[in-house]
């Protein structure tokens, strides 16, 4: 067969012109792409995914996987409805218990302290703890002192408030009405200064006027004092009505006062005729257990007579007042139960000596 030269040509030019032809190579890209339209079922499957049960992996441990998280799924709220479930019924216990207790006996009322009614039948009948929210404690270190002045000739007289946190302390307070005059002494010693905090009534006529508190203590043992003016909301020696009548203490005699475990505090109440006074008031718990000591001296039983409440928490409280002076210097002494408990927390047992209660640990 003939050719024309010429058509000959032309196609070697043509092959030529092809073999210039940069062919593009194809890219990662578009096998991510088509393994995502696969798996999308949008697409052709990527032949290298083809061997390791598609683009997510294998149909069976995927299905594993999803069962797995089912599971836990379940479980988890399982949990959740059960807290749900006690949550409810604790709320219905609580609220059960606080419509039980609010009637009148019941165990909400007896498991906190029992209620404090005064024992006084009319005059003022104030709380002792009042004094600390009304007037501003200042901590009296050991062997440090403490004043507060008075200067108004209006005040008649003022309320004295000592605590601890639970440590005993021994203290002077004296009143002082100008200069090297102090018509009123007294020293207080407290066993526990939480369980029986210190309060009394002092006499400040004729002013201007100021309380001295000394702690006489260690460095150890600080005390919290407050000393207020008296608004008349607390019962004084102007205002107190006793139940009984007063007893004459002549000098060098005592009087014991036993009280009931119901009663939560005493009120006493010292006067004279107008002579000094100088009598010495111990609380005892048990024979020969002194908890609570007071020495006091006025110049005047009857323009300065004296007037404190003796906190008596627990059994067997007896309060002593000694006349310390010669028999030329009687007094009169009232001492009544100022606040009364139902005395409901000393019908259960004490355990290893404890008032809470709980039980001591002792190493033999």
């Amino acid at each position: 067969m003939k050719f024309d030269g010429k058509i000959v040509l032309a196609l070697c030019v043509l092959s030529g012109a092809n073999a210039f032809v940069v062919q593009a190579p194809k890219t990662r890209a578009t096998s991510a792409l088509s393994s995502y339209l696969a798996g999308l079922g949008g697409g052709p499957p990527d032949p290298e995914d083809e061997g390791r049960g598609g683009p997510l992996g294998d149909p069976a441990d995927l299905e594993d996987r999803l069962q797995s998280q089912l599971d836990t799924q379940k479980a988890l709220e399982d949990r959740l409805q059960n807290q749900l479930a006690n949550q409810n019924e604790l709320e219905q216990r609580l609220q059960a218990f606080e419509n039980k207790g609010s009637a009148p006996g019941g165990p909400v009322a007896a498991a906190g302290p029992p209620p404090r009614t005064s024992a006084l039948s009319s005059g003022p009948t104030g709380d002792v703890m009042d004094v600390w929210e009304e007037g501003t404690p200042v901590i009296v270190q050991g062997n440090s002192l403490k004043t507060w002045s008075f200067p108004s000739p209006v005040m008649e007289r003022v309320h004295v408030g000592v605590r601890t946190e639970g440590r005993p302390f021994d203290a002077d307070i004296e009143l002082w009405q100008g200069p090297d005059n102090t018509p009123m002494k007294l020293r207080a010693y407290v066993e526990d200064g939480g369980l029986r905090p210190f309060s009394a009534i002092i006499e400040t006529p004729r002013g201007p006027n100021t309380v001295a508190v000394r702690n006489i203590g260690q460095l150890e043992f600080p005390m919290d004092a407050v000393v207020t003016a008296d608004g008349g909301a607390f019962p004084s020696t102007s205002n107190f009505e006793p139940e009984s009548k007063p007893m004459t203490i002549q000098g060098g005699a005592l009087r014991t006062y036993p009280f009931s475990p119901m009663v939560e505090s005493v009120a006493v109440c010292l006067t004279t005729d107008g002579r000094p006074l100088n009598t010495r008031i111990e609380l005892l718990q048990g024979p020969n257990n002194i908890k609570q000591v007071m020495e006091v001296y006025t110049e005047d039983g009857m323009d300065r007579p004296f007037f404190a409440i003796i906190e008596t928490p627990g059994s067997g409280n007896v309060v002593r007042v000694v006349n310390t002076a010669t028999v030329e210097f009687p007094l009169t002494a009232s001492v009544e139960p100022y606040m009364v408990g139902d005395g409901a927390e000393y019908m259960q047992p004490v355990i290893g000596g404890d008032r809470s209660g709980s039980i001591i640990d002792r190493v033999w």
